[in-house]
Order: structure tokens, then sequence, then C-alpha cells
């Protein structure tokens, strides 16, 4: 035998370990609970001329319960995010879901304006309360190789709620009555309770007690670099987003002269093309952070596929050319939605729901803006199409240095490879000292 020829040897190759999977059955509770609040948050504007006649007010005053809602959970959000990162997720969870389900009883046996009011207030309070901690939850507990999987479905339900959960809402106010909707939001938010209490477990840290809270921890998500960048680019991009949308059924109506039914479809296809972004982003996210690209490179893409999206329904030749870009819009919609939530809740676990709730309190923020700035236009498809594409682009451009400071770090450089293979992990002991 040669000396170069090497020795047999009887040792078998390593086992590879078997890919990662998003354990489903772990997160049935969070997830139908986020279908439930997707659901909720979109149900009362088709009913609002039912409720209206039901309680003897106007149209535009029932509205009111449409504008407490966002109010109240814009407002609260972010402080309650903070009572999460304090005292952990399953208390918050929990007590979130009491509030949500107190909230749609009291709904459905409210005889006047101001019942129905408080009834939309203590929703609100409850997904302000819930919402954030749910996601923090799922990206806490998803195996890394799969957090984007997990993250995407849970946005792919919330807009599941608008596309299958409104419709079946609508028919059930149809069949018994607009009280019917709110007491089958009820009924399955009481189901969700044993799944939470089965599948949110208490963290060490959340048996042994919390420190107290301070009213400044609310703030800490803007005292760290790329949190504070990566919500301004969402502030760009909602505006952007919701703001040309809320003019795009007046321009669709102008230009081609659609009917109030057809302008219905855009619902679907808005909910439609969310979810499937959202899935389409989590499975992509994953894979880029498996290879060692990173996720943060494709904020630009999506907020540039948005904008095009946003010009092309707006301008379309026809409305089946509209009708298809504003699939492809909210699809980028969904897949921003999903990136972005991940990456604020994998960047700073401590500060995972605080930053998931400013989330929420910042899209609402530049939805208004994108709102004011679009009504301003005399003509609604321009409003539409520079606000949507305008502000996108601008979006596209201010993530760019973003890519650049969550880039993952070169194979093999130590103390800056995250644990979830994307490098987010190992900020939070630059955002201790200030160099995040």
């Amino acid at each position: 035998m040669s000396e170069s020829t090497p020795p047999v040897t009887d040792e078998a190759p390593p086992a590879q370990s078997p890919p990662a999977r998003v354990p489903w059955a772990a997160y049935t509770g969070v997830y139908l609970l986020l279908f439930l609040i997707g659901t909720e948050t979109f149900l009362v504007s088709p009913l609002l001329p039912t409720i209206a006649g039901s309680v003897g007010v106007s149209v535009a005053a029932a509205a009111s319960t449409v504008t407490a809602y966002t109010l109240v959970y814009a407002l609260t959000a972010p402080f309650l995010g903070a009572v999460s990162d304090r005292f952990g997720r399953r208390p918050t969870v929990l007590a979130g879901t009491v509030l949500f389900l107190l909230g749609n009883a009291l709904a459905a046996v409210a005889g006047n304006l101001t019942v129905l009011v408080v009834a939309r207030v203590l929703g609100a309070l409850g997904a302000a309360l819930a919402g954030p901690s749910v996601w923090a939850h799922i990206a806490e507990t998803a195996p890394a190789p799969v957090r984007g999987r997990a993250v995407g479905l849970g946005m792919a339900l919330f807009s599941a709620g608008q596309v299958l959960g409104v419709p079946a809402g609508s028919f059930l106010a149809g069949w018994g009555g607009w009280r019917a909707s709110f007491w089958a939001l009820t009924v399955l938010t009481t189901a969700s309770v044993p799944l939470l209490l089965a599948q949110v477990k208490a963290r060490p840290a959340e048996e042994a007690g919390a420190a107290p809270l301070r009213f400044t921890s609310v703030f800490t998500v803007w005292g760290d670099g790329v949190l504070r960048h990566t919500l301004i680019v969402v502030f760009l991009l909602q505006a952007a987003n919701l703001g040309a949308y809320t003019f795009l059924g007046s321009a669709l109506h102008d230009r081609f002269g659609l009917s109030v039914n057809e302008l219905g479809l855009l619902g679907i296809l808005v909910g439609a093309g969310s979810a499937l972004g959202s899935l389409a982003a989590g499975r992509i996210g994953d894979r880029a952070r498996e290879r060692g690209t990173g996720d943060a490179r494709w904020i630009p893409v999506w907020c540039l596929l948005l904008g095009g999206g946003a010009v092309l329904a707006a301008l379309g030749t026809n409305s089946l050319v509209a009708y298809a870009a504003v699939l492809v819009w909210f699809f980028a919609s969904g897949a921003f939605g999903t990136l972005v939530q991940t990456l604020l809740v994998s960047s700073r676990p401590d500060l995972g729901a605080t930053s998931s709730s400013w989330n929420s309190a910042t899209l609402y923020a530049g939805t208004a803006v994108g709102v004011a700035v679009a009504g301003t236009f005399a003509h609604a498809d321009t409003g539409t199409a520079v606000v949507g594409g305008g502000l996108a682009v601008l979006a596209g451009l201010t993530a760019l240095p973003l890519v650049g400071r969550l880039r993952p770090a070169p194979a093999g450089v130590p103390g800056k490879s995250g644990a979830d293979g994307s490098g987010h992990q190992d900020r939070k002991e630059a955002a201790a000292d200030g160099r995040a």
C-alpha cells in the first residue's frame, strides 16, 4: 500500500442535522388571535350603514368607532409594548386577549353609540397589548432558520382577516344582524384562550418577577440607530402605501367609471396580495439568511416594487391593468411588512414588543401624512401616483444605508455573526453603549 493511501476507517461520516421546520402546531393559538385581530380591524367599515341605523345615528357618527379604534391603538401600542418587554409575553398576550374578548362582547350588546365606542376602545387596547407580544413571541421561539416563515404566516393570517374574515362577518351580519359578527369574534377569541394558555409559556425571568417599568423605556427604541433607521423607512413607505391607497378608489372611479361593487374587488386584491407577499417574503428572507447574504437587502426591492405597482395602478391604461398592479403593489407591501417585522424583533430581542408596537404606530403616522399629501392634488390619480411612487422610491433610497449597516459579517470574523445568521443579535452590546 502506498504511503499516500489514506488508512481505511470504519467511521461513518457525520450525520447532517435535519432541516429546521416551523412548529406550526405550537402557534395555533397566536395565529388564530392574529386572524381575529385582522378581522376586527377591517370589519366595521362595511357594516357602518347597518350599525348607524341600528343605534340611531348617522353613518359619519358611527364612523367614530373606527376612529376610536385606530387612535387608541396607535397612541397606546408603544407603551403597552414596553410593558410586554418588561413583564413578558405570556401575561400580556393573555391580558390583551381578555380585553379583546370583552370589547367584542360589549360591542355585541351595545345599545347606543357611546357603549359601542367604549367597546371598540377596549378591543383596541386588547389588540395593542396582545399584538406586539405575539410578534415578539413568534420571533423569540421559532427556530432561527425558519423565523421569517413563522412571522410571514402570522402576517398572512392577519391579512386573511380582510380577505376571509370580513366577508364572513358581513355574511353573518346579513343573516343575524351586525351583532352576530361581534358574537362570532367573541366565541372564537374565547376558543383561543386555552390554546394560548398551553402554548405561550412563561420565561424564567417572568416567573422571577420584573423590575419597575420606567416611562422613558418606551422611547429606548429611538436611541438605537438601526431601529430608528428602520422605523424611518417604515414611515416613508407606509405614507406611500396607505396614503396612496386611500385615493385609489376615487382615481379608478374617475378614470374608468367603476361601480361600488367593482371597486369592492380592491379589498380582496389588497388582502390576497398582502397574504401572498407575507408568505413569500418569509421564505425568501430565511433562504437569504441561510446563504449568509442577509435579508435586509430586500427592503429596497420591496419599496421599488410597491412604488411601481402604485404608479401603474393609478395611471394604467385599463381597469385590468390597474387590478393586476394593485395585486403586485400589495404583494410588495405584505413582503415589506414581514421583513421589517422579522428584522425589528430579531435585531433587539430585548425590545421586541416595543419595536413591533412602534412599527404599528409609525404605520398609522405615515398613513396620516401620506393621506394629507395625496389630498393636496387636484386629481386623485395624480396624487396616488406621485405619493405612491415618489415616497416609495424615497423609502428605498433611505433604506440603502440600512442594508449596509445590517450586512452580515464575513464568515470567520469572531463575535460578528448573530444567532440567526444575520448578525442582528450581536447588535445588543453595541446598542447598549451607543455604538449601534
